[in-house]
């Protein structure tokens, strides 16, 4: 397996640690999110983009906006505001008809599957593409009265696409950006959204669009030049549909500091000492995905049970923990992926499982942040393998989990963001099943200095780029876009 060095892009991106832009310390900032990670300002923050939100707003002082993840019979009236000391919390609730449509049918059934490269799950109607506009102009109608002349606003995601071209109609003049946690799809495959030209206008509202990687970028610049009649201005801007913007890489990063101290804290703890104790002495490989056919699960699988072929000195000695949680289930394809990793699971353990050894834990359940690292940190290899992934911070998470002394190995699969930057970990394509279970054996056999080498060149990775790097960054480019402007 060759190691990959971080492109270029990210490099210049990533300064040891940018300090944000007087213009952006000096406006509040206003976050806009399909759901608001903590709605209690009293409670604690998990999650290393709802921290990174958190410390921004926390900063300058701020609003974080978005859907409160309750459904009602009819819209709400207003927003709910609840004011803590520097930041102010406010959400809506939605009624029936637009969570089916906006959240269920088009963000889901359609914007999902297509950014993910899966064109043949798309299940568009135009009705649910109504939808999604009609809840972004909710969104922007209840967000535009509580704006400040100087407010900066950092929309996030591909459920909100629409919504700067909403506050634009509404006379919002103040800087808006947006950024993309999932890939942005190739110009081909996103013209097989019918409404694909509606969308990338109303994304040209925006004075600052950021993605996770260089192809992302490469996707949008590609449409807008060719299919949109744009105009390529300066080294990262685009004038389109009337309007100029810029557009470039902003690669998330984590707390790494935060992740390995909850790694080792974990250590003593009663589930790590369960899981250590039934382990056995055996090889731990973990895999912690959301259930969602993304995430390449049942090509792992696969795998797993190809390297118990391949290798039959594994029988009895390695054990396969994935981690679950199950996620979207009123949308078809997510309980029929559901029933088939159970399935594989099943004829795994049935194929190999021994009186005193099962070969596959699948927990299709949630476990607390602080015992999830404690088990990334215990699993000698980690397997983060999805189709297709913005950046997949599981990976990133794995690698700062773990002992210094004797870290694990890491396998990503090539079509992750993360590869962009992990170039040091064993990158693989998760649709060569036998070469996944070779990386597997190779983690496994790998010796302990050239894994605590490979690891040390990725946590200086992570250290450059992590979740506060990506913060100022993106914040000083949009007040700088919008002075432009």
């Amino acid at each position: 397996m060759t190691r990959l060095p971080p492109p270029a892009s990210f490099l210049a991106l990533s300064p040891a640690r940018p300090a944000a832009s007087a213009a952006a310390r000096e406006r509040r900032l206003v976050v806009v999110s399909n759901r608001v990670a903590m709605a209690d300002p009293g409670g604690k923050a998990t999650g290393g983009l709802a921290v990174g939100i958190l410390a921004a707003l926390k900063r300058s002082g701020g609003i974080w906006f978005g859907w409160s993840g309750a459904v009602t019979p009819a819209p709400p009236a207003a927003a709910e505001v609840v004011h803590g000391d520097d930041i102010t919390f406010a959400t809506l609730a939605l009624a029936r008809r637009d969570y089916e449509q906006y959240y269920n049918g088009f963000a889901n059934r359609v914007l999902w599957p297509l950014f993910h490269y899966r064109p043949g799950l798309i299940d568009y109607k135009r009705d649910d593409f109504a939808g999604y506009l009609r809840v972004n102009r909710q969104f922007a109608l209840h967000l535009a009265p509580l704006l400040g002349p100087d407010d900066m606003i950092w929309v996030h995601d591909y459920h909100l696409m629409p919504l700067a071209d909403e506050l634009r109609r509404l006379g919002i003049e103040q800087p808006i950006g947006f950024f993309l946690h999932t890939p942005f799809p190739a110009t081909e495959v996103l013209r097989v959204l019918p409404s694909h030209a509606a969308l990338m206008r109303a994304m040209c509202a925006y004075d600052l669009v950021g993605f996770q990687t260089e192809n992302d970028l490469s996707g949008f610049r590609d449409y807008l030049l060719r299919c949109a009649g744009g105009r390529a201005e300066g080294i990262d801007g685009i004038s389109a549909f009337g309007r100029r913007l810029r557009a470039a890489v902003f690669p998330i990063g984590i707390d790494v500091d935060a992740i390995a101290l909850q790694a080792a804290q974990s250590v003593d703890s009663r589930q790590m000492r369960r899981l250590q104790e039934s382990l056995r002495q055996r090889r731990l490989i973990i895999g912690v995905d959301r259930l969602d056919y993304s995430k390449g699960l049942l090509q792992r699988f696969r795998a797993f049970e190809r390297l118990i072929e391949m290798f039959p000195e594994t029988r009895g000695h390695v054990t396969l923990m994935q981690i679950a949680p199950p996620t979207r289930s009123e949308v078809p394809e997510y309980n029929q992926i559901r029933r088939s990793l159970e399935t594989a699971a099943g004829h795994i353990n049935g194929r190999f499982a021994e009186f005193d050894w099962m070969p596959v834990r699948y927990l299709n359940k949630s476990f607390n942040h602080r015992t999830l690292c404690g088990f990334l940190r215990a699993a000698g290899v980690g397997l983060v393998t999805p189709l297709r992934d913005g950046m997949n911070l599981v990976a990133k998470e794995y690698v700062a989990a773990q002992d210094p002394a004797d870290p694990g190995m890491l396998v990503l699969s090539c079509f992750a963001g993360a590869a962009r930057e992990l170039g040091d970990a064993l990158i693989v394509n998760p649709y060569d099943i036998d070469g996944v279970a070779e990386a597997i054996q190779e983690a496994l056999l790998m010796p302990q200095e050239e894994r605590v080498e490979r690891w040390q060149a990725m946590m200086a990775v992570l250290r450059r780029n992590d979740i506060s790097v990506w913060r100022d960054t993106f914040t000083a480019a949009l007040a700088e876009a919008a002075t432009g402007r």
